[in-house]
């Protein structure tokens, strides 16, 4: 995976911490526990609202760093979208479509990390449940839904267990998820 990511910035290497931040990140999102256990959409769609929302999860804990995280965090993005664009193209999707589909991505990308940031600022789990269901489960899974409380709960000890790890280690691109409960 880390030649395909580097072979996304022609001519410029990206940071390597900002390479191991997002392989993380696409790792712990591919979990199949996800998908088989919890009833997140093994599909395009679905797999990409995964690697948005982990990607939600690091992007928000290096903004609490403050500063010094910027430049990591504007790679992290532009690697996550430089992939976003080179997988689209692997699956065929026309040159003259893939900017419209890279944008289209990163609207909703936005979307979503307005509607998990104001979620996970929230008391309960409502309003994180509301958005998982909007988003990873495209709106089909019911409020209650066993998969969906799953992953609500992942969720929260994620943003927890990345708000735990020291600065220094996350800055160094080292990532520990949680467990994904079965």
């Amino acid at each position: 995976m880390l030649a395909r990511i580097f072979s996304l910035f022609a001519g410029k290497q990206p940071d390597p911490r900002a390479v191991d931040l997002y392989s993380g990140i696409v790792a712990q999102s591919r979990q199949a526990g996800f998908y088989r256990d919890h009833g997140v959409p093994d599909s395009l769609d679905g797999r990409f609202d995964m690697v948005v929302l982990h990607s939600f999860l690091v992007m928000r804990r290096l903004r609490r760093i403050g500063s010094e995280a910027e430049p990591l965090n504007q790679q992290l993005f532009d690697l996550m979208f430089a992939d976003m664009d080179s997988n689209l193209r692997e699956i065929g999707v026309g040159d003259l479509s893939v900017g419209k589909k890279v944008k289209t991505m990163a609207q909703a990308f936005y979307g979503r990390v307005e509607s998990y940031e104001a979620a996970l600022q929230a008391a309960d789990d409502a309003a994180l449940r509301e958005a998982l269901a909007r988003n990873l489960y495209a709106g089909k899974a019911a409020p209650d839904m066993p998969g969906l409380r799953a992953v609500s709960t992942y969720v929260r000890r994620a943003d927890a267990e990345l708000a735990g790890q020291p600065d220094s280690e996350i800055l160094a691109g080292k990532l520990v998820f949680p467990a994904l409960a079965g």
